[in-house]
């Protein structure tokens, strides 16, 4: 299994406020998906947005959100 085209992101978990790291799947386009936080358990609605130039943005935020 290759993992060359994940990329990792650190981001802030909106639930306990910890730093946290998500492998990305970019070349796969936009997307979103439920991460649980690897500290608190919590689920995390991630959003990636892919542009036509091939930059991602990304959006985490609580369920509830």
């Amino acid at each position: 299994m290759m993992f060359s085209d994940l990329e990792e992101l650190s981001i802030q978990c909106p639930y306990c406020g910890e730093t946290i790291s998500l492998l990305l799947d970019i070349p796969s386009g936009s997307q979103s998906y439920y991460e649980d936080c690897s500290v608190c358990c919590s689920p995390i609605y991630v959003q990636i947005e892919v542009d036509d130039n091939g930059q991602a943005h990304v959006a985490c935020k609580r369920d509830e959100d």
